[in-house]
């Protein structure tokens, strides 16, 4: 089990009903419900997909002076660089850039920071680089709103600079020519949410003029939507725009440096989502960054030589590879550290290790912050001086953390949810608790839980079809505040389970009434799932079609599966049957037959709770507790028999037991031998005070 908690969302039926009654299918009607569409008007609005980018590029600061101080150059054929971040979001707006410039006749290069060597956003070491090529303009991309330093150096050497940017701005901005960010304080600008490839397009757009608008958005798109979905923007407004746009002409883009990287994926020919980008196009391309290698993805996409594409394509799923397997081992690392950490440095993961990979860090923290619910900061050490990457959870801010942590730091930027940082070694013990502080007080001095977020409850699965299923592309682009729809079965039985992919993913079918349904579970496996073969389980999972030599069938994705905390029909009457009891209600003579448990079965079930109930106590889920301490119990109505148990160990006083909806805290007594089970006012009623116990 992944998450502590599902919280499912209630699905209005009625409203559903009216909305498939209107022409919608039925699972995008159950998931427009959900998430609070209530008419036909509003699915229609929500689903509908611009394809023009309507705000003026002009409405955001400083575009006019980087319009103006970029034509000029262009105009006296002054060198100019584009300076981009390593991820995807970097590269692609790269690549947006310097094709745009490029063919504007522009003496133009790129520059992409190396990881590792040249650490995040501008260096003075590139600059002066750049500066020794000939370099007069610089232009920044995802990049730069922070380089307060390093632009004064490029000033001194004679370099101009346009800043372009997406993230958190600092109270002191950069002495550029142009600094353009929407998320300047004195910015009008009404989407604060492009990412970084997103201010790049409009400031191509900006470039190109309303009379090419059309013609420079229908190019570079695809590249814009690739980086959108990698940074994980919110899917609204332009964004929505640019990614649909951008999915729908994919195949058509002119870039032949990314339909080789389709093919060597298995993509090609194949309708592309933004699921499909975010997991299978975008690893690749960040591959490069990560494995000290952004040059390549940039020069792949840009790339305009039919006979070099395929080859390029194929050296960068490679590097993909070997950066999964440098992720392994550095989780496994990871995840032992963690173990032997005390209470109070868990409200927040500060990791560090001179042997790990620092372009693979990144990663790792964003599984660490999903395992453990909470942020986490990994730090590569080196010669004293550690580069960190973190990720958010919970909507922790990050970088207003690392704000208040500024005298620990020697620099940090990035925005709410990923940012990075550097440190010194000696100052990671005062960071550590500081950050831990900061977080416990985020959290209102609780614990976090780790949370999954359910939008529909299938209770009709036979109506999961083939047609069904593709019909949930209406609601693509998925991304933040558009998430992919999580569905979820309640009280299935798991069916069968193996291991595949090399003991890496588990296969499974459940079944629900006549319905079977096939699943993959990526990261998992039989070993660690937490489940049995004929248990009866409530599954979560996205939907999708699974193509497999040439037949098409539906899968599920698995995300979590739990011990069902659905009663079947049995149990739930059986449970009413005890509620009866407790009360004091008379009961049938059959009835106290099926309660009445065996001297044999009482122990069976305090010896369960033995090894199920640590000397600390243990908070869990009722329905699973009650079935495990069934299974080790003999004879008929153990179910029933184990529920009536508790309540009986309870009431003597062997057992702390705390109901708080489906959960149950529990925590054994070492009073043992000294309670006389006989003297239960439970059993006593079954029987009229005679001993019951047999």
């Amino acid at each position: 089990m992944k998450f502590q908690k599902w919280n499912i969302r209630p699905t209005p039926e009625d409203t559903a009903e009216g909305l498939t009654a209107a022409g919608y299918p039925h699972l995008v009607s159950q998931v427009l419900a959900a998430r609070g569409i209530t008419s036909a008007e509003e699915a229609a609005a929500f689903l509908e997909r611009d394809h023009r980018l309507t705000i003026s590029p002009f409405l955001m600061k400083d575009m006019d002076r980087a319009v103006e101080r970029i034509n000029r150059a262009i105009a006296q054929g002054e060198r100019m660089a584009v300076f981009g971040d390593y991820d995807v979001d970097g590269i692609t707006a790269t690549c947006i850039l310097v094709d745009f410039l490029q063919h504007r006749g522009a003496d133009c290069l790129h520059y992409i920071p190396r990881r590792i060597e040249d650490g995040y956003g501008l260096g003075k070491d590139a600059i002066q680089t750049l500066h020794q090529r000939g370099v007069r303009l610089l232009i920044t991309v995802d990049c730069g709103i922070t380089g307060v330093e390093e632009v004064a150096y490029a000033n001194e050497l004679g370099m101009d600079v346009v800043i372009t940017d997406h993230h958190e701005c600092k109270e002191e901005l950069p002495a550029a020519c142009a600094v353009v960010d929407p998320h300047r304080s004195d910015c009008s600008y009404p989407f604060k949410h492009l990412a970084g490839c997103g201010v790049a397009l409009k400031l191509v757009l900006a470039l190109a003029g309303s009379d090419r608008e059309e013609a420079v958005f229908s190019r570079y798109c695809t590249l814009a939507a690739i980086g959108t979905v990698a940074d994980v923007m919110q899917m609204s407004g332009e964004n929505r725009t640019i990614v649909s746009r951008g999915l729908d002409s994919i195949a058509h883009s002119d870039f032949i440096g990314l339909h080789a990287l389709l093919r060597e994926a298995g993509l090609a020919d194949k309708a592309i989502t933004s699921v499909q980008i975010g997991f299978v196009l975008a690893p690749r391309i960040n591959a490069a960054g990560r494995m000290d290698a952004a040059d390549m993805a940039a020069d792949l996409l840009l790339c305009e030589d039919p006979q070099r594409v395929a080859g390029m394509a194929r050296q960068l799923c490679a590097l993909n590879r070997e950066r999964q397997d440098v992720e392994q081992e550095i989780y496994a690392e990871a995840l032992a550290m963690i173990e032997v950490l005390p209470e109070e440095e868990r409200s927040a993961l500060i990791l560090s290790s001179d042997c790990w990979h620092q372009g693979v860090v990144g990663i790792v923290a964003s599984r660490l912050s999903e395992k453990y619910s909470c942020p986490s900061f990994m730090i590569h050490l080196n010669d004293g001086v550690g580069k960190g990457s973190c990720r958010s959870w919970g909507g922790f801010n990050l970088f207003a953390a690392l704000e208040s942590c500024a005298d620990l730091l020697l620099g940090f930027g990035g925005h709410e949810l990923a940012a990075g940082f550097t440190i010194e070694e000696k100052n990671i013990p005062a960071f550590r608790r500081r950050m831990n502080q900061i977080a416990r007080e985020y959290w209102g001095g609780t614990e976090p839980v780790s949370s999954l977020d359910v939008d529909v409850v299938l209770n009709h699965p036979g109506r999961v079809t083939l047609e069904e299923v593709a019909a949930l592309d209406l609601l693509e682009p998925y991304g933040a505040g558009n998430n992919r729809p999580v569905f979820c079965l309640q009280g299935a039985t798991l069916e069968r389970m193996q291991n595949v992919g090399q003991n890496r993913h588990l296969k499974l079918r459940l079944s629900k009434g006549p319905v079977q349904l096939e699943g993959i579970f990526f990261s998992a496996s039989v070993e660690a799932c937490g489940v049995t073969v004929g248990s009866r389980v409530d599954a979560a999972f996205y939907l999708q079609i699974n193509e497999f030599r040439g037949n098409r069938s539906v899968q599920l994705q698995m995300v979590d599966i739990r011990p069902s905390l659905c009663c079947s029909g049995r149990e739930e009457e059986s449970l009413h049957l005890l509620e009866r009891c407790l009360s004091g209600e008379m009961l049938q003579a059959k009835e106290i037959m099926r309660l009445q448990p065996t001297r044999e079965q009482c122990v069976r079930a305090w010896r369960a709770l033995q090894q199920l109930v640590p000397a600390e106590g243990v908070r869990t889920d009722y329905l699973p507790l009650v079935r495990q301490v069934a299974a080790a119990m003999t004879g008929s109505e153990s179910f029933l028999r184990a529920a009536f148990a508790l309540e009986i160990f309870r009431e003597r006083e062997l057992l702390r037991c705390e109901r708080q909806e489906e959960q149950v805290f529990l925590r054994r007594s070492d009073r043992g031998k000294k309670v006389s089970l006989e003297e239960s006012i439970y059993l006593r009623r079954l029987t009229g005070g005679a001993d019951p116990v047999k």
